[in-house]
């Protein structure tokens, strides 16, 4: 016999179903895991760096040119005005940029990547072996 609760109201309620087994993982899934936060908040911070280093000069540049004609068409020695000086400074602080982008590749991200590509490994792993 089906229960409907529109039909008898006073009724009581049929038991609860039991809880199906299932197996709690060890870990949260990797989807949710705090080291990808670490890993996105590490790649920010790398970008935001690489592109204001490089980015922030060249506004300067640009800045001073609008803004500071004066300074730019000065001398720094003989024949080299300081607005080609810092034209010639860009690349360099382009290389710059560029060796912290990879700097803080190497020391922050890399290591942080390599540590959740072989959870995922072990975890694609382990659910091979539990079915």
């Amino acid at each position: 016999m089906s229960y409907d609760p529109y039909t008898y109201p006073w009724a009581p309620s049929p038991p609860p179903e039991p809880p199906a087994a299932r197996r709690v993982p060890d870990r949260p899934p990797l989807g949710h895991h705090r080291d990808l936060r670490v890993l996105r908040t590490a790649y920010r911070w790398q970008r935001r760096v690489a592109t204001l280093t490089a980015l922030g000069y060249f506004t300067l540049f640009l800045i001073l040119s609008a803004f500071a004609p004066g300074f730019m068409t000065s001398t720094v020695t003989d024949g080299l005005p300081a607005g080609l000086l810092l034209a010639l400074l860009q690349l360099p602080v382009t290389w710059l940029a560029i060796g912290l982008y990879e700097h803080t590749a190497r020391r922050r991200v890399d290591p942080l990547a390599e540590r959740i590509r072989k959870e995922a490994a072990l975890d694609a792993k382990r659910e091979g072996t539990a079915r």
